[in-house]
């Protein structure tokens, strides 16, 4: 006889009972509460209803009516006590004078905290603002404060709880064990992340948290060989920039750069009275994230590489104002500047004699003066500066070439102004064309997003490494426009390979900012021109639009949607690790989701990092016949209420299955958010609309349009197919049959 398919064949054992452990076949359709009787029973254990089923493994996740169909056969469960009444004899351990028996409940809470049926029971039972007054009373400290701050956090990230409940006092205290050097690893780094959510999601502990966590102490956590705690250094000081109010991120751009006594000051331990978040961009920041954590004696995980992106992001952002500000005509100082960069460039045709020339003749020389810099408005260059982007910064940047590299600037524009007309490279327009090319490569004014891990050390190697990287390029640029023989006609063209050769250089990740020189030194023009024909060769496109390549096109593009079609499938079934999202990220947690063999089911479940697990560790599933649909962006479930979900919206889909429920993803990046939303849509018979699909489809069908149109290399292809001739005058030619 069949075994239903609602029966799932267990052991459930008793730990500490000494009993032997039940075989049992589990009857979904049974209630749990009549599963865990009779199994009490069996036992002969009293009062079934103080207990409940769990998994044996270290999830220490308690079975619900809610996730019992995640069971599989072969699965271990152990019987435990309930949820309701392990948290009630924890509260009362919390709450009681032996300390032995608190360490043993405060151990046991943090392991289960994390299960979300124990949190809402303990919730319930006012555990939040127990653990909260512990901390705050300082009663606890070592191994018990870490167990309390580990839970904490857990019960915390559920979301049942706000963070705006919480006490000054417990933000001081935390703040304490943070600034104290010699604290426990694991309070430390749970301090660190409990500061760092309260900072993201409590506008008025925010406060409170910057001004009690002074930089030195950050800076000697990031200096720290604990990667967990350096990882949650970087990610508080980047909670706290994010955070901040407009007028202190202001400030900060300001005071980025630290005096030398300051830098003392902090070298020695002491304190200083500016906050952290106005000393994002500080100097000893960069310094300690080069050497202790890029160039430290581990590889940079994914968590932290995460971290980096975002504090280089919101390091390039400090630009943001910048770029988005006009030059003020009234404004003296950047007179001044357009002033100076005259000056550095032609300062030898000054008067020598000392005599003041004509004002007409001062003003003819000055209009000359800015038409060899290369303004579009010599008469009054402040006029080029009135687009934004990239506004005022472009001359922030080239004032600080002409500055700090006199020599090259100079060289710079004597040379193209001794250029014949039309042939010169505008110093002026070619710095704000560039500026604007830079700050979209670096994405300068976009938020950083909860996937990103994109980051370029060799910001880290200079006080002013956006400057010095400008200075680099207009040179680059400048180089590139003699190896082209340009003219005016050629300027796009040349801003097209300069963007190509920084692009190419940045790719490769260079180390300092001479790597990065030494990179571009070899993808000169003609390298480049090279790199593009041998590119161009590789992907084999077919841009031929005569009428039988076309119909030919037309007939095998069927057969090249369906061979990535099933590419797709594969890669689904070969599965995927993805971030876990709750109400925001959430750090070096994951979940790996893949589809069965046969195309019928997904499975999902939780996945350590860089981890493949099999399909039958996946405990999770949705058969394909119940999915009603995808939608992504915006319109899926878990953006709705997601706090920052403008930097995640376009990674994100839902897959959306009876009754009313929805399988939540972040794709990790876009080509993995393609494949996936292709699968999905290939799955449910719909059309797959992703552009990487497009693009796959036209490259597979490129090649294979070239492969059958070999033997016709050489040979013209008519636009149409050659004119019917007459039919004969009679058809006696036709053979006689008889």
């Amino acid at each position: 006889m069949p075994v239903s398919q609602d029966i799932v064949k267990l052991a459930i054992e008793f730990p500490g009972s000494g009993k032997m452990a039940q075989l049992v076949d589990f009857d979904q359709k049974k209630p749990l509460v009549a599963i865990i009787r009779d199994v009490c029973d069996v036992w002969q254990v009293p009062s079934s209803e103080q207990y409940a089923l769990q998994y044996s493994d270290n999830t220490q996740t308690y079975i619900t009516e809610k996730n019992r169909n995640e069971i599989k056969n072969g699965t271990v469960l152990k019987l435990t006590t309930s949820p309701s009444k392990t948290a009630g004899d924890i509260v009362l351990c919390m709450k009681g004078e032996d300390s032995v028996e608190k360490c043993k409940a405060l151990q046991k809470l943090a392991k289960i905290s994390a299960d979300v049926t124990f949190a809402s029971e303990f919730i319930s039972r006012d555990g939040v603002p127990l653990l909260a007054g512990m901390v705050e009373n300082g009663s606890e400290t070592g191994e018990n404060l870490a167990f309390i701050l580990t839970a904490f956090l857990e019960l915390m990230d559920h979301g049942v709880v706000s963070w705006d409940n919480l006490t000054p006092t417990f933000v001081k205290r935390v703040a304490t064990s943070v600034n104290r050097h010699s604290a426990d690893a694991t309070i430390l780094q749970k301090s660190l992340a409990i500061l760092e959510s309260i900072a993201l999601n409590s506008y008025e502990l925010y406060k409170l948290v910057s001004s009690e966590v002074t930089f030195g102490n950050l800076i000697s956590h990031i200096q720290s060989s604990n990667q967990e705690i350096q990882c949650n250094a970087v990610a508080l000081i980047n909670a706290l920039f994010l955070r901040a109010p407009e007028e202190k991120r202001k400030k900060a751009h300001s005071e980025a750069d630290l005096s030398d006594e300051e830098e003392s000051w902090q070298q020695n331990g002491s304190e200083l009275s500016i906050t952290l978040s106005d000393n994002l961009n500080a100097k000893q920041i960069r310094n300690v994230i080069l050497n202790h954590v890029i160039r430290g004696p581990r590889q940079v995980g994914t968590e932290m590489a995460h971290q980096l992106y975002v504090h280089q992001t919101l390091s390039f952002n400090l630009l943001e104002e910048r770029r988005m500000t006009k030059l003020d005509q009234n404004d003296q100082m950047l007179k001044d500047q357009l002033v100076e960069l005259r000056k550095v460039a032609f300062d030898n045709d000054q008067d020598l004699s000392g005599s003041i020339p004509p004002p007409r003749k001062t003003a003819e020389k000055y209009t000359r003066d800015y038409k060899k810099l290369g303004f579009s408005n010599y008469t009054n260059p402040a006029l080029d500066f009135l687009e934004t982007p990239p506004g005022v910064l472009a001359l922030d940047l080239m004032v600080y070439f002409a500055k700090y590299h006199a020599e090259g600037y100079t060289k710079l524009v004597l040379e193209n102004s001794c250029r014949q007309d039309g042939h010169e490279c505008a110093f002026g327009k070619s710095s704000i064309e560039l500026t604007k090319m830079l700050c979209k490569i670096l994405k300068v004014g976009e938020i950083p997003t909860e996937t990103g891990q994109e980051y370029y050390p060799m910001f880290y190697t200079h006080d002013h490494a956006f400057e010095e990287f400008f200075c680099i390029c207009i040179q680059l640029l400048n180089k590139t426009w003699k190896e082209m023989r340009a003219t005016h006609e050629d300027f796009n063209k040349v801003m097209d390979v300069v963007r190509d050769q920084i692009q190419r250089a940045l790719a490769e990740k260079p180390n300092s900012l001479e790597g990065f020189k030494t990179k571009l030194q070899g993808l000169s023009y003609a390298q480049i021109t090279k790199m593009r024909i041998q590119e161009r060769s590789n992907k084999e496109e077919w841009d031929s639009q005569a009428r039988p390549v076309c119909e030919l096109r037309e007939q095998i593009k069927p057969e090249i949607i369906n061979l990535v079609k099933q590419q797709r499938l594969n890669y689904l079934v070969e599965g995927t690790l993805f971030n876990k999202f709750t109400n925001r990220r959430v750090k070096d947690k994951f979940w790996y989701c893949r589809l069965s063999p046969n195309h019928k089911v997904l499975h999902y479940g939780d996945a350590e990092e860089n981890s493949n697990p099999p399909i039958e560790m996946l405990p999770e599933k949705i058969p394909i016949s119940e999915i009603k649909g995808i939608v992504t962006g915006k319109d899926c479930p878990h953006m709705k209420d997601f706090r920052r979900a403008k930097g995640v919206t376009t990674l994100a889909f839902a897959v959306l299955y009876d009754p009313d429920q929805s399988l939540d993803f972040v794709a990790p990046n876009e080509t993995l958010y393609s494949i996936w939303t292709d699968g999905i849509n290939a799955l449910l018979e719909k059309e797959m609309v992703s552009e990487e699909m497009k693009n796959d489809v036209e490259t597979l069908l490129s090649m294979d349009m070239k492969l059958r149109l070999l033997d016709t290399e050489n040979v013209p292809i008519p636009d149409k197919p050659p004119d019917m001739p007459p039919d004969p005058p009679n058809f006696d030619f036709c053979y006689d049959f008889s």
